[in-house]
């Protein structure tokens, strides 16, 4: 589909950019913070499923890849504009009020901590329609209905089209619940996100 001016207004309004995906959603988030440039002007949280105490190299291999400075979320840390933060294994990440991090130890959400779920309705409380939030591939339902309490309150909410997912579980449970506003090809995602004038 072509990107019309409303999506493209909205995306430039937003202050968060938020990336939650699961199985299958590596490839493209990796691709994701090599295309974006260093003046975003955007804080960006990437939630994405780790397996419980296996060493992941994410991280790594993303810093050394993005133009945006790049660190892992750490508890009670301030949320700084032009930074991508990446929610750690093992914890559910949330936003406060005051702007800053806060790490949570509570149970698993859909088998995962970190939840997308968790962070995107964390997010939704804190930065309402100032947000977009794109949900991307993954095995199991987690993001929907954080993605749906996203657009509940006036955010900009995507799901990538399932064809376009490794898995497509995840970006449909969102569509199914009618919590993606748009369905965007991985391409149109990036032509999106790219799009900084």
């Amino acid at each position: 589909m072509a990107l019309d001016d409303k999506i493209k207004l909205r995306w430039k309004e937003s202050r968060i950019l938020l990336l939650g995906g699961s199985a299958g959603s590596f490839k493209i988030l990796f691709r994701l913070v090599k295309s974006l440039p260093v003046n975003l002007n955007k804080t960006v949280i990437i939630v994405i499923h780790r397996k419980k105490n296996f060493f992941s190299e994410i991280e790594r291999l993303f810093g050394e890849n993005s133009r945006m400075l790049l660190r892992e979320i750490s508890d009670k840390e301030p949320i700084v504009n032009n930074t991508i933060y990446i929610a750690p294994a093992n914890y559910h990440s949330l936003v406060e009020n005051e702007g800053y991090f806060s790490l949570d130890v509570s149970e698993p959400v859909w088998y995962s901590k970190p939840s997308i779920d968790v962070t995107f309705e964390s997010v939704a409380d804190v930065y309402k329609e100032k947000v977009t939030a794109i949900l991307l591939s993954g095995a199991n339902q987690d993001g929907a209905t954080g993605l749906l309490k996203l657009r509940q309150e006036g955010a900009l909410t995507i799901a990538q089209h399932p064809e376009d997912a490794e898995m497509a579980e995840m970006p449909q449970s969102a569509i199914d619940i009618n919590a993606a506003e748009y369905i965007l090809r991985t391409t149109d995602i990036f032509e999106l996100l790219e799009d900084t004038n």
